[in-house]
Formats: structure tokens, C-alpha cells, sequence
């Protein structure tokens, strides 16, 4: 399979390797992006698989909580100058209520709206994430919104049982940072945990590590892993000598949701 310097370069921006890096990874493995993406990890030259995930999206997200229910609504544009239009924003917000109010599905009776929207300002304009949460009888519903350039960027939804308002609200906010995405271990898929485990196996190898040591060597790096993707077992934002677990004491996260732009 052949590539072009659009596809280094866009393996570059991914991956935060080097121009020739990228070019031999891509050479390794027949121009496939994402195969060449592994092998830039394995060989130690990208720094985080993280970086795949920050692609240069533009929108708007924008959050609504009325009593038990909450709504996240993503809706995406071309430019940032569309995203923070006041017709923009009132648009998601519409999108938001809509939700919260008859569930996910219920965005579709908006579509002629949408299609307005996209004629009126010229950009091709689309329902991204969305997300709603219905808590429990008893249970606490709160969350975030980061808002940056005047728009909503990044929005929360906690839903904490035998918790106050208080730490659902300090949990939200860290997830806003944190970015977790499982609530416990046990939600990680098996297939997902052994294909981080089979890198950072060959990550391990490559640099050489003794064979007999190499077990203890993965487990570690695999309790990093979960430390960085489960939010049980992320350490607090606002003191990381203290897991969130340990925050949340008796109580407990029953759902959360996070919609982020780009």
C-alpha cells in the first residue's frame, strides 16, 4: 500500500514523532496508519497512545440538568467561528433540553432545524455525542461544563448514591481533567486490556529487559494503565495522594458520562 506526505504528516500530528519516524513507520507497515501507530508506540518513538484521540474537531457541547435528569448534546461545525455563534449554541441548548426532557432518540425531531441551520450559516453542521442520564430515586445528579471562548468545550454528568451534591459536583469536575474511560476495572473489555498488555509486552522487549523480569515489568505498566483509565482508580485532581475510591468513601459512582470536543 503506498502513502504520501499527507499521510506522515498526519501520522506526525497523531503520534508526536519525528518526520522520518513516521515515514519509516509507514513504510513498515504498507502505509497503515494505524498499524504504523502501534509500531511507533512499540519502538518507543510516540509518546502516548493518547494522542490519537485529538483530532481538530470544532462545536459546541452543551450540558443540561433538570432535577434527576441530565443531557449532553455535541453538536459539531467546520470552524470555531460557526461554534460560537449565539444561532449555534441556542441550537445545542435546544438539542440539550430536548434530550433531557424525552430521551436520545428525540434529537431527530430536530432535524429540520438542523438542516435550516446549515443553510443559514454555510457550514456543514452535525449531531455529535449525546448522552442522557435518569438517576435513581435517592441518588445525586450533578456536573460540569468547561466553557473556553465562550462555549461550552467539555461536560459532565455524576451520578453518586449515599454522596452529597458536593462530591458528585468536585467528581464531575475531575472527570472533566481526568478523562477516565471505564468506571472500574471490571468495565474494562478483555479484548481492550490484552491489547494493552501484548504492547506494552513488545514495548517492554524492545528495550531490552531481561526475560525473567518482564512479567513484573508488564503487570507494572498494566496497573498504570488502569491508573490512567478507570476512574476508581485515577488519582484526585485536586490531591492525588488519594484515589477516587478512597474520596468517595461509602458512597459510590453508579453512571458518569463525558462529551469533549475535538
Amino acid at each position: 500500500m503506498s502513502f504520501t506526505a499527507q499521510d506522515v504528516k498526519a501520522l506526525r500530528e497523531s503520534s508526536g514523532a519525528g518526520m522520518m519516524d513516521c515515514k519509516k513507520a509507514l513504510e513498515a507497515t504498507d502505509g497503515d496508519i494505524e498499524t504504523a501507530k502501534k509500531w511507533l508506540r512499540e519502538k518507543g518513538l510516540a509518546a502516548s497512545a493518547k494522542r490519537e484521540d485529538r483530532d481538530a474537531t470544532q462545536g459546541v457541547v452543551s450540558l443540561v440538568i433538570d432535577g434527576n435528569v441530565g443531557a449532553i448534546v455535541e453538536l459539531k461545525s467546520e470552524t470555531d467561528f460557526v461554534a460560537g455563534s449565539d444561532q449555534f449554541k441556542a441550537e445545542a441548548d435546544a438539542l440539550a433540553k430536548l434530550v433531557a426532557a424525552k430521551g436520545v432518540d428525540a434529537v431527530g425531531e430536530r432535524t429540520p432545524e438542523l438542516e435550516e441551520l446549515k443553510v443559514t450559516l454555510k457550514e456543514n453542521i452535525g449531531l455529535g455525542d449525546v448522552r442522557r442520564i435518569e438517576a435513581a430515586d435517592g441518588n445525586i445528579l450533578d456536573g460540569y461544563q468547561h466553557i473556553q471562548g465562550g462555549r461550552g468545550v467539555n461536560a459532565v454528568l455524576v451520578e453518586v448514591a449515599g454522596g452529597t451534591t458536593e462530591l458528585a459536583h468536585d467528581i464531575a469536575v475531575h472527570i472533566a481533567f481526568a478523562r477516565p474511560r471505564y468506571l472500574s476495572r471490571d468495565d474494562v473489555p478483555a479484548d481492550v486490556a490484552a491489547a494493552e498488555r501484548a504492547t506494552l509486552e513488545q514495548i517492554t522487549r524492545n528495550e531490552g529487559k531481561p526475560e525473567a523480569a518482564m512479567p513484573k515489568i508488564v503487570e507494572g505498566r498494566m496497573q498504570g494503565f488502569f491508573k490512567d483509565v478507570v476512574l476508581l482508580e485515577q488519582p484526585y485532581a485536586k490531591d492525588d495522594k488519594q484515589s477516587i475510591a478512597q474520596l468517595l468513601g461509602d458512597a459510590t459512582v453508579v453512571a458518569f458520562a463525558q462529551v469533549e470536543i475535538g
